[in-house]
């Protein structure tokens, strides 16, 4: 049975001043919650609740909750509801729930990325359904004439068992909108033994109108009297307008208008542009084609990927980082005294992010002054701002409709389109504007997964323990913000766990943008650290699970540390030893395998989650690279809220990181990027997809994201698998198939 978690764990709810309720007009009950709004509650049920209320109980027991995060196919709009109705003990089948509009005040952070929603909502949602769950009680109690500690409830119904009396919530709905809201800190949560709902593999809420072919996502949008924008910018990074014919693609077919765009300076707002209006997409896409627009290039034009790698290199050779950002011990000494060091250089390229609905974004500018957007956006709040922020005005005026995405990964995080299509819409006030990038535009307009380069060395004693550990990283200078997504943590694994270390960088100029991918920095430097790791093991006559364990033998948790997501536990050295174990016990490891097949381990801890995991593959007769299984064990806490979206997650993380590793590059040259579209830029398709065998060790903490964790372990166990099947290393991605031949 699992463990119940102690009510202080995890972010919570603040006092009486964050939980508000309002009556329905017609009778029944409506609840805020998270964060201060203004409550309207009236004797009789007069009011009228706020459409963006959290719980509403209608008269006839249908009950509707928000989901107030952006749903990017992650399955957090039907998760976080769970959470509410656990709590509240509804009814699953009188459910509803709808998507909530952007409004930071009610719902506090709306965000779509980092694995955050389950950490920070984990507690406050729950409180949510608690608080809306004892005001029925409360109701029932006074109705009836009976002490609330004889009363309980059955999903959607209060029961008094004593009398045989029983109310549907529907039924006292009005009558709890009168009471009193419970402080949130003071309802009592459920025993973890007693969840009905959390556990339950349910289904998206939306994946039947999915399948029905319904218009939810962003490019679905329509609106009377729409029409369609195109832009064009440069295809080379930094770059200037000169010059466009706008007058030739005025004439074209369709066309309604044309203007230049200035940008504002920042590459993750707008850029430089021509804006083409048309009747349709096609039309608007097709007249870009006669603007023969003149760019001034500058510098960047002479940008390359060769030119890149060729700067690292010599970086790497000659010796000393720009900078050191972790130094401990001496290592230099450690080094020399070694009695046996291991070298390697690794590297990986640019990605892109390619979600199957291009960047769009629909625009209208009211004649109050107010403009409002349909966005699918991973951060919809900081789309707000940077709107509000370029047209002068305040974020009140810009009022953003959630839709749901067709994918992200974090691209979505830059709202980049946001901002191009305000720019367009002011322009034209009172008509509706939808922007649509194609997958060209998506391709070269990216923010681009860095790429990096690393020089290790290890040093180990005659025991074959680690005693010395140096990385010179080879990155680039990205300015402004206080998130880098071409980082290293200074305390990247086993930074901790051995006594000398140094992780030193250099960094080279660039105009490349760059941004979040799935599990950011994990998903490469994992790549680096574990196939680096399984060198040392080799070297010194083990497997790399049999290192980590060691390197981890006696290793003590950290303690409690507070984060973005709230208190946490810090990292946990027997997690890891429990994923490990687990995956070697799943994958069979060190019994005999097919011939001419070979298994490969990695582990990785991301986004507080601990995954490890075990890659069986082959070489076919083209010596091209097969992938038979995975297996995985991940440990994100004490509850898998959601099972059946939380193995989609693993398996998409899975399956994202196998099409890395194969076969994603994003190449520069002329300042621009080579790829395209799929053709050149080819996705994991399901030939390539392996039986995926993943399995969740529970452990007694607070429950983490999904989203991420499961990605960066597949890499490295796939390129170890690669080396004790061939011999080879496999040291810089894409695989190159022709290290086998």
């Amino acid at each position: 049975m699992l463990k119940d978690l102690p009510q202080e764990r995890g972010p919570q709810l603040g006092r009486r001043a964050f939980l508000k309720v309002s009556a329905l007009a017609g009778g029944g009950l409506a609840m805020s919650a998270s964060f201060p709004v203004a409550a309207h509650a009236a004797a009789g049920g007069a009011a009228s609740a706020e459409l963006n209320a959290f719980v509403t109980i209608s008269p006839d027991n249908v009950i509707t909750i928000v989901g107030k995060n952006p749903e990017i196919g992650q399955g957090i709009k039907t998760m976080l509801p769970m959470l509410i109705a656990e709590e509240l003990d509804a009814d699953w089948d009188q459910v509803q729930i709808v998507q909530g509009h952007t409004d930071a005040a009610k719902y506090g952070p709306q965000i779509a990325g980092g694995s955050f929603a389950t950490p920070m909502n984990w507690i406050p949602m729950r409180q949510t359904g608690a608080a809306a769950r004892a005001m029925l009680l409360g109701a029932a109690s006074a109705r009836w004439g009976v002490p609330m500690a004889e009363l309980t409830t059955e999903p959607s119904v209060v029961v008094h068992r004593a009398s045989g009396r029983r109310a549907t919530y529907g039924e006292l709905a009005s009558d709890a909108a009168l009471l009193p809201v419970p402080a949130a800190d003071s309802v009592r949560l459920k025993n973890a033994s007693d969840f009905r709902i959390i556990g339950r593999a349910i289904g998206g809420i939306d994946s039947p109108r999915i399948v029905r072919g319904e218009g939810i996502f962003g490019v679905d949008t329509q609106l009377p009297g729409m029409v369609y924008a195109a832009y064009e910018r440069s295809p080379v990074f930094g770059a200037k307008l000169v010059s466009a014919d706008i007058e030739a693609a005025k004439a074209a077919p369709g066309v309604i208008d044309a203007f230049v765009v200035e940008g504002n300076g920042k590459a993750d707002e707008l850029v430089d542009g021509v804006a083409v209006i048309a009747r349709n997409w096609w039309l608007a896409n097709k007249a870009r084609e006669r603007l023969n627009v003149q760019w001034d290039n500058g510098e960047w034009a002479t940008h390359s990927t060769a030119k890149y790698d060729a700067d690292a290199r010599a970086a790497m050779a000659a010796g000393h980082p720009q900078e050191v950002f972790t130094n401990t011990g001496d290592v230099d000494a450690a080094l020399a005294s070694a009695a046996q060091v291991i070298e390697a250089e690794y590297s990986y390229p640019f990605l892109a992010h390619v979600a199957m609905e291009p960047m769009n974004c629909t625009a209208l500018l009211h004649e109050n002054g107010v403009m409002e957007m349909w966005a699918p956006s991973q951060l919809p709040q900081a789309g707000q701002m940077a709107v509000a922020q370029y047209l002068g005005t305040t974020p009140d005026k810009v009022k953003v409709n959630i839709t749901r995405m067709g994918g992200g990964f974090g691209r979505r995080l830059n709202n980049d389109y946001m901002v191009q299509v305000a720019a367009i819409a002011r322009r034209m006030p009172g008509t509706p504007v939808q922007l649509i990038w194609s997958r060209e535009d998506d391709v070269r307009s990216d923010f681009y997964r860095p790429a990096g380069w690393h020089k290790l060395r290890a040093g180990l004693d005659a025991s074959g323990k680690i005693v010395g550990l140096e990385d010179h990283f080879v990155t680039f200078d990205i300015n402004g913000g206080a998130f880098n997504p071409a980082a290293m943590p200074a305390d990247e694994f086993p930074a901790k766990f051995v006594p000398n270390v140094r992780y030193g960088q250099t960094k080279m100029r660039t105009a490349v943008p760059m941004g979040a991918l799935r599990a950011p920095t994990s998903n490469a430097v994992a790549f680096v650290f574990q196939s680096f790791l399984d060198e040392v093991a080799h070297a010194s006559g083990r497997d790399l699970p049999t290192l980590l364990l060691d390197i981890l033998e006696g290793a003590e948790p950290e303690g409690t540390v507070m984060g973005f997501t709230g208190p946490q536990a810090g990292f946990d050295p027997r997690r890891v030893r429990a994923v490990t174990r687990k995956v070697m016990e799943m994958a069979k490891w060190g019994q005999p395998v097919a011939e001419g097949h070979a298994l490969g381990f990695g582990y990785y801890y991301s986004h507080q989650g601990y995954f490890a995991e075990v890659v069986e593959a082959s070489l076919d007769a083209r010596r091209q690279v097969v992938v038979h299984n995975v297996w995985c064990a991940g440990d994100v806490g004490a509850h898998i809220i959601n099972p059946h979206g939380a193995m989609n997650q693993v398996e998409g993380s899975i399956i994202d990181g196998i099409g890395q590793a194969l076969q994603l590059a994003v190449e520069i040259e002329g300042g621009a990027v080579k790829q395209s579209n799929f053709h050149n830029y080819q996705l994991p398709r399901m030939p390539m997809t392996p039986t995926i065998h993943a399995e969740f060790v529970l452990s007694d903490n607070p429950p983490t994201g999904l989203g991420e964790p499961a990605l960066p372990p597949v890499i490295p166990a796939l390129t170890n698998a690669l080396f004790a099947l061939t011999g080879k290393r496999v040291r810089s991605l894409p695989i190159d198939t022709s290290l086998f031949a």
